[in-house]
């Protein structure tokens, strides 16, 4: 029976945004979910939950996340909270698992504290310090230096995807970490990060070949 990946979208986006990732990961050979979730108005814990509900109606043996920007946090998060019965691997996609400064200074602006959601808010607050559940968890990071977050925090540090630096990606625990150059938003458009994605989640480790 075919592997399952859960693809879970970032913040104020929707399941639609990886529909590329989503063609490119089918075409490797995986049975493809896409896990739309209200990544303002919820909190982390009742998304997580919300992601475990939809992964348990999935039949199949193996049952991997992908999660791109909060979409990866919601993934870990669920994990746990709530840890998958079944094997598989996590990958995040610019995910900010240590802080993000472009969120806080979003923050400081009007209306940035609504913007940013109480899903963002719950994981500023709350994050762990390190990955500690059983799957092997990979992250790709950015250098594209395009998105919002330069608009926000103009003196984002170097390197960075334009919202989240790569220092920001990193993650205590991690089986992997992986640099392209790309954007935050771009990842979901690349084929590169597809490839990546998939030598992951069928091996535990990118792949890291020259561009």
């Amino acid at each position: 029976m075919t592997e399952a990946v859960v693809l879970v979208h970032g913040l104020w986006l929707g399941g639609w945004v990886c529909s590329l990732l989503d063609r490119w990961l089918h075409a490797a050979g995986f049975g493809v979910h896409r896990f739309s979730y209200p990544s303002t108005r919820e909190t982390l814990s009742a998304n997580a939950a919300r992601l475990s509900r939809f992964a348990n109606a999935i039949d199949a043996p193996v049952v991997h996340f992908v999660g791109h920007s909060l979409g990866g946090l919601v993934a870990v998060k669920s994990q746990l909270d709530h840890p998958e019965r079944r094997s598989g691997r996590i990958i995040l996609i610019g995910s900010p698992f240590a802080g993000c400064q472009a969120a806080r200074k979003l923050e400081t602006h009007a209306l940035g504290h609504a913007l940013l959601g109480r899903s963002l808010r719950q994981w500023l607050a709350e994050r762990p310090a390190a990955w500690t559940g059983p799957r092997q968890l990979g992250v790709i990071a950015g250098t594209g230096r395009i998105g919002i977050g330069r608009i926000v925090a103009p003196h984002l540090p170097r390197p960075n995807d334009g919202v989240v630096t790569v220092e920001e990606t990193r993650v205590p625990g991690a089986a992997d970490h992986i640099v392209l150059p790309v954007s935050h938003t771009g990842m979901l458009a690349s084929r590169r990060v597809a490839e990546e994605a998939a030598h992951f989640l069928c091996h535990g480790r990118f792949l890291h070949a020259p561009a």
